[in-house]
């Protein structure tokens, strides 16, 4: 199988690289990889194991499609992991989001067609379904997003779904709940209060803390997709969640614990707006029909990810600080 990843030098796209040619996810390791990566800032080459004879890097934007058009052909399928996802950036500039996360997946799937690709996993986010008070989003739970990032996710997921009704792309959307694990970029949640920790710098914890996440250890999201690259239906949509749900609060003193600090540490800060309260996904459809099983326990996995984050100083300093001289020239 040949198969192109967008996205593929970010946190997520990143290990589902390296976990295919280390044949984790697929019997044999018989994968060939082609990455296409604009390296903003939260892509790293350095995230790539850029030397394995069976990764082919693509420096580019999935918004150029004449360069999508040129490297498409030849290609089985399509793992589409590319977006700008970070909420906070999104409320300030929410035109790159919508470049990206909506023309970007448009551009993708016109190539997808024109080249006659055979398969493609969108991958979304649980973010699209708002904010729910009790129980679980189903998949057939209305769009409702909250902030500029969820709505251009939504947008892609719509378009998606279209290409699928329209033009018969055999398509499936995935929309995973809270990830974390190593390699992670320091805006998110985890490793910024770890390497903020590691520093002897506070923790900015939004309004009460009491914001409540499902948490999915990049591992089992990564195999949840392959299990839907593989075996998922056309025009079908699977949540992927961790099961684990804490509030900020509660991570928050969990990680206090994992790196030696204090409740000393916490700074509340003022509440992002239009902070969304809660989020949980029902991931019945993907353990019932495709056997998913998360199998990183929440408490052993952030374990391990703070103890990555420790071992990794220069990684993530570079990363949070713009020191990205490792990137590969454009």
């Amino acid at each position: 199988m040949k198969l192109l990843v967008t996205g593929g030098a970010g946190f997520i796209g990143s290990h589902y690289v390296r976990s295919l040619l280390n044949g984790e996810l697929e019997a044999g390791g018989n994968v060939d990889v082609t990455v296409v990566d604009k390296l903003t800032y939260a892509g790293n080459y350095d995230n790539l194991p850029i030397a394995h004879d069976r990764l082919t890097f693509v420096r580019g934007d999935i918004c150029d499609l004449p360069l999508l058009l040129e490297v498409l052909p030849g290609h089985d399928a399509i793992v589409h992991f590319a977006a700008e996802s970070h909420v906070d950036r999104s409320l300030d500039a929410a035109g790159d989001f919508i470049r990206t996360n909506v023309l970007g997946t448009q551009c993708l799937l016109d190539a997808a067609v024109r080249t006659g690709v055979g398969r493609l996993v969108h991958v979304s986010t649980d973010e699209v379904y708002g904010t729910i008070e009790r129980g679980a989003w189903t998949e057939e739970w209305p769009l409702l997003p909250n902030s500029p990032y969820a709505a251009s996710k939504a947008s892609s997921d719509l378009v998606a779904r279209s290409y699928w009704r329209t033009h018969g792309l055999d398509l499936s959307v995935t929309r995973c709940s809270n990830n974390y694990g190593p390699y992670q970029h320091p805006e998110k949640l985890i490793p910024r209060f770890v390497t903020n920790l590691l520093e002897g710098v506070h923790v900015p914890v939004y309004g009460d803390g009491r914001n409540v996440r499902e948490w999915l250890h990049v591992d089992d999201h990564c195999r949840a997709i392959h299990l839907v690259l593989r075996r998922g239906r056309a025009g079908r949509t699977y949540n992927i969640g961790g099961g684990r749900e804490l509030t900020n609060l509660e991570l928050t003193q969990r990680i206090l614990e994992l790196t030696g600090a204090d409740s000393r540490m916490i700074e509340y800060v003022p509440d992002r707006k239009g902070h969304d309260l809660r989020y949980a996904v029902d991931s019945s459809r993907i353990r019932e029909e495709l056997g998913y099983e998360p199998r990183v326990a929440f408490d052993d996995g952030l374990a391990a990810t703070v103890a990555w984050y420790r071992d990794h100083v220069e990684w993530w300093k570079a990363a949070k600080y713009g020191r990205m001289p490792h990137l590969q020239p454009a």
